[in-house]
């Protein structure tokens, strides 16, 4: 099984894992070894930025054979924030796919025991994200453990604009229903690739989210969400491969504004 270190290493220069070096126990044993590749990061520098939530979309789980979503830490070093259109660099990304998902701000913290209009009374805004995964198991074949291990298959996050949750509902129950209805179209150089929709993520990016928190709550020795924190919530489509040299963009019908990513 590969150590801590070696998988940040992997992380660092975007190698695969050898064949046959990464067999984790279970679930709870892979988050274990993903807390301590984050405590290797924090001790050099990084800071979390909050967390991804990954395999929210039930449409794909037998594509990839992970049936159950899963989370991992985004840092300082993997947000870039921009006003509508932006660029993220490939190197060091091992097989990369772009994710279009939804992505939350947070004003507070949760309460422990909160319920969705808790979770809606700690929410701050709401914006388009673009999430660049990565998968350092060859040709995409993994399993659950591996997919956790491996910090969640996150890269990068580009944000777009922040919409404001209080600019399209008063509740948790009117959020819930204009995310989840909402669509979008991915494109790739100006041409469609695959359309899909917010209901795609556990039946809507704010019921996502609740399900993540209940996750992190009961994992030891994982941090909370705090003031400031941003969680995206799982892609709305299938997870694309990317390239150098490609334009991609997000479309959405309703709610929230259209996202672009040059790659190089």
């Amino acid at each position: 099984m590969l150590t801590a270190q070696q998988i940040l290493d992997h992380s660092d220069t975007g190698d695969p894992w050898p064949t046959g070096s990464a067999a984790f126990a279970d679930l709870p044993a892979a988050y274990q070894t993903a807390l301590a590749v984050r405590a290797l990061r924090v001790a050099r520098g990084e800071v979390p930025r909050g967390y991804k939530i990954g395999f929210t979309n039930r449409s794909i789980w037998p594509r990839y054979n992970v049936y159950a979503p899963v989370w991992g830490t985004v840092w300082n070093t993997t947000v870039t924030e921009c006003d509508g259109a932006g660029t993220v660099p490939l190197s060091g990304i091992c097989q990369p796919r772009i994710e279009p998902e939804a992505v939350f701000g947070l004003r507070s913290a949760p309460p422990d025991d909160a319920d969705l209009d808790g979770i809606f009374g700690a929410l701050d805004w709401v914006a388009p994200g673009f999430e660049i995964v990565q998968s350092h198991m060859p040709d995409w074949k993994f399993d659950a453990p591996q997919t956790v291990a491996d910090a969640g298959l996150h890269a990068r996050l580009l944000v777009g604009p922040r919409v404001p949750v209080a600019d399209l509902a008063s509740d948790a129950a009117g959020l819930n229903r204009v995310l989840a209805a909402a669509r979008v179209k991915l494109h790739r150089n100006g041409q469609c690739v695959e359309e899909g929709a917010g209901a795609n993520v556990l039946d809507g990016p704010l019921l996502a989210l609740r399900h993540f928190i209940a996750e992190l709550r009961s994992c030891p020795g994982a941090a909370g969400l705090a003031a400031g924190d941003i969680v995206t919530t799982g892609t709305w489509t299938d997870a694309w491969p990317v390239k150098a040299g490609e334009r991609w963009a997000a479309r959405y019908d309703s709610v929230l504004p259209a996202l672009e990513v040059g790659f190089w």
